[in-house]
């Protein structure tokens, strides 16, 4: 009982790092400001999250054009460490490259279930007219991925399909990655 415990807290706590770090990879990467005088209402939780683990990081992983590769780098680094905690606490001797490859499938699910809350969240708050900063904040991540499919679907008696179209793509995305996993473990 107490290991699930422990296991439930650390699945939240590093979820909670790793998230918050591949936000700020795509929120630098999407060129939004970063500044909490910038009006950006989530950059100084941002920071206060990732801070610790990025900015050693990016002492020694440069960043690749656009790409935050630091904290690309440390949110995986953050999945690794739980990945090797939780097989010693299993008692399990794991090989290396097992560990490199369950940390990096859980970081592109961890991208792929971030990615399906934003759209969520983006579109509850769509429903309401009402402008606020969260909503814009959301609209400039999500806004590029919904284009594309936009030019593709037509609207429908005035309803904009994209984002449950790119929630679809998304759960796709995720079966694949899911089906892929099992057949590269057994």
């Amino acid at each position: 009982m107490l290991i699930q415990i422990f296991s439930l807290i650390l699945h939240f706590a590093v979820g909670l790092v790793a998230g918050t770090c591949l936000l700020r990879m795509y929120m630098h990467l999407q060129r939004i400001n970063l500044s909490s005088s910038g009006g950006n209402p989530l950059a100084p939780f941002v920071f206060s999250i990732t801070n610790w683990i990025v900015l050693p990081v990016r002492r020694f992983v440069p960043g690749i054009g656009r790409l935050d590769t630091a904290s690309l780098v440390a949110a995986y680094a953050v999945l690794l460490a739980k990945h090797s905690l939780l097989w010693i606490m299993a008692g399990a001797t794991a090989h290396w490259l097992a560990l490199l490859a369950n940390a990096g499938f859980e970081l592109v699910s961890v991208i792929l279930s971030s990615l399906m809350w934003m759209v969520i969240g983006y579109a509850l708050l769509s429903w309401f007219s009402a402008a606020s900063d969260v909503r814009y904040f959301l609209a400039q991540l999500v806004e590029p991925l919904l284009r594309p499919l936009r030019r593709v679907l037509p609207q429908m008696g005035g309803v904009d399909l994209s984002p449950i179209a790119l929630m679809l793509l998304i759960q796709i995305a995720e079966i694949v990655l899911h089906n892929v996993q099992m057949q590269l473990i057994f």
